[in-house]
């Protein structure tokens, strides 16, 4: 048996030595108000707000040169109904039943001033491509792309990252519901301009890899004309090694785990490498590995298996010279027998039994041995079964044969999903160039002055610098350049200490949300009333966790009522406090009468901890320094 690489390897890897390249794409949704290619607005949905829906089966076309997509063939062979939610912000071009409008000219604009920030060369017309996408997150059965520039770069750590391409594509569908022979999509998302930047594969470690995509985000950021939140942006890898193969991983949301997912996926080729070299010795060929499915559905008529015992069809296939490999950890928690497992999965099953692990899961000793005579099977054998649909179960098995086919040559090209934990999981085949053809619905569109007149931004790191300049500790100075209120900071902190205007729109929301408030009731034209109120003496700087708790709770108030509750809360505030200090000085009188005078300062920070925010802090201080006194008899 070969030696196979642990997680404990991962710290003496040579990344160099094994040939590491990686490359990135950026997704990242554009915050125009139309989407792409109609006038619908750019906003997402409840989905409990459709009023309307509508399904449908969608099928593999050849290319223009007569070729088939290898992906898409996948696709088909899954055979999933796909059921999409409509509301009264979605119209006939989302479903497909009419011609798409022209292509968005504000997402264009800003494309190309994304592009001039990354030393971009611009295409002199944009061209309208259709992509073959039928996974359902598209109607039409393609997602439209269009080439805006190529050939740029940007540094991290010091090394060059050339840019290959720049493109504006529309955003798929947003998945609700996934069953075995269907999925339901909702149409709010499909359109919204998408942003692609996709990287050269110039990043040879995984730590370069975090740094770039942040440093990208931050340059999309810095334009403040894209979207914010969960889901809006998200990064796609590619990762190759030397002796291995090109894998794209889609979906990976948190730059936090991008590292772990370069290692593990270079660990899991790695794997397979050992597993190829292995299956060599054992002198295993392709022709062995047969397309034959087996129905073994009455050797388990009788079985304690509740899988098995209420499927209607179990197959089974030979894998020749695979035993001891199935279940072989490719990744941490993963094995060869989870790659297979995903693959049925994908086919609509709940996953795969193999020998490697059997007898367990209630298939009994006696059970395993009468499938090995059933199919001719040796100790160097391994069996996969699969229960359900005969028709899936069959489909799913032939592509597991597949797929052990190309563990005796290679590691296989493919598209895979990106876990929680940074390992991956297999989606589909990785597609190739037959899925790509021209657009003839949609006009091209010249690049001119028009689209080019949107000034450079200062980018969010600059800008930081600039902000802890101005006093703000370096941490939160990030956070305000980075926020969707530097505007409100530039203006206000002209006039009022920037370390207040900064406590106005982040550090008192913080500690609202904190305390329960519903912060997202927030708007910017509370954070300006709200400093228009101290700027002119209205209110002290205390006053500002109450103002915007008034708007937390009434987000439509005016200016009348926020004043009053303000008193009324302060009135109010002013009677718990007294009755506040005078508890907590029967509470440590004898730290009291120990400090006498000098209790003060740690009592302040006890009063301050409950009052800060709701009573002015030199009232606070002024009616302590007097009942302490007062208590003393001084």
């Amino acid at each position: 048996m070969a030696d196979f690489f642990g997680v404990e390897d991962l710290d003496k890897m040579d990344y160099d030595k094994i040939g590491l390249m990686v490359g990135i794409e950026i997704h990242q949704q554009l915050d125009t108000k139309e989407k792409l290619f109609c006038r619908c607005p750019t906003i997402q949905r409840d989905v409990e707000e459709s009023n309307f829906e509508f399904f449908r089966y969608l099928r593999a076309k050849k290319s223009e040169m007569g070729e088939e997509d290898r992906a898409a063939r996948e696709e088909v062979l899954r055979s999933k109904r796909f059921i999409y939610k409509f509301y009264d912000t979605t119209c006939l071009v989302e479903a497909d039943e009419e011609p798409p409008s022209e292509i968005n000219r504000e997402a264009i604009r800003i494309a190309v001033l994304i592009a001039r920030m990354l030393n971009m060369k611009l295409v002199d017309e944009v061209h309208v491509m259709r992509k073959i996408v039928i996974d359902g997150s598209n109607t039409t059965g393609f997602q439209r792309t269009a080439l805006i520039a190529y050939d740029g770069s940007f540094e991290v750590n010091g090394k060059r990252i050339g840019i290959s391409t720049i493109c504006v594509e529309e955003e798929a569908c947003r998945k609700i519901e996934e069953g075995e022979d269907y999925v339901v999509y909702s149409l709010d998302r499909l359109g919204i301009p998408l942003i692609e930047i996709g990287t050269e594969p110039d990043i040879k470690n995984p730590r370069d890899a975090i740094e770039a995509a942040r440093k990208l985000g931050m340059i999309l950021r810095s334009t403040g004309m894209v979207k914010r939140g969960l889901g809006t942006i998200r990064q796609d890898v590619n990762i190759s090694i030397r002796a291995g193969a090109r894998v794209e991983i889609k979906g990976v949301q948190s730059l936090e785990i991008l590292d772990k997912i370069v290692e593990y996926e270079v660990l899991r080729q790695l794997n397979l490498l050992k597993i190829r070299d292995e299956l060599k010795k054992r002198d295993i060929g392709i022709q062995e590995i047969q397309d034959r499915v087996y129905d073994v559905t009455d050797l388990f008529k009788n079985t304690k298996s509740k899988i098995l015992r209420k499927a209607n069809f179990i197959g089974a296939v030979l894998l020749k010279g695979f035993s001891g490999l199935v279940g072989v950890e490719i990744q941490p928690g993963r094995r060869l027998g989870t790659e297979f497992s995903d693959i049925a999965k994908n086919f609509g099953l709940g996953g795969i039994f193999h020998t490697d692990e059997l007898p367990a899961y209630g298939i009994s000793a006696e059970e395993v041995e009468e499938l090995k005579r059933k199919l001719n099977s040796n100790d160097d054998d391994a069996i996969i079964l699969a229960a359900g649909n005969k028709d899936r179960v069959e489909r799913a098995l032939l592509r597991i044969c597949e797929r052990a086919r190309i563990c005796l040559s290679e590691v296989p090209e493919e598209t895979r999903k990106a876990n929680e934990d940074g390992t991956t999981s297999y989606l589909r085949p990785l597609p190739g160039a037959a899925r790509m053809y021209p657009e003839t619905d949609v006009s091209p569109v010249v690049i001119d002055e028009d689209l080019m007149d949107l000034e450079i931004p200062e980018l969010i790191d600059e800008r930081a610098k600039r902000y802890e300049e101005m006093g703000l500790a370096k941490d939160l100075a990030y956070i305000i350049a980075d926020s969707p209120y530097t505007d409100i900071f530039e203006e206000y902190a002209k006039d009022l200490q920037p370390s207040l205007v900064a406590r106005v729109i982040y550090l008192a929301p913080s500690e609202l949300k904190k305390d329960g408030f519903k912060i997202e009731n927030l708007r910017k034209e509370h954070f300006t009333f709200t400093l228009d109120l101290v700027k002119g003496g209205k209110i002290a700087k205390e006053g500002v966790y109450e103002v915007l708790k008034v708007f937390c709770e009434r987000p439509g108030a005016t200016k009348e009522e926020v004043l009053e509750a303000m008193h009324a809360g302060g009135v109010e505030a002013e009677k718990s406090l007294e009755e506040f200090i005078e508890k907590l000085l029967i509470e440590k009188k004898d730290f009291i009468a120990e400090k006498g005078e000098k209790s003060f300062k740690p009592l302040m920070g006890v009063v301050m901890k409950e009052f800060r925010g709701k009573v002015d802090g030199k009232l606070i201080a002024d009616l302590l320094q007097k009942k302490i006194r007062e208590f003393i008899g001084l």
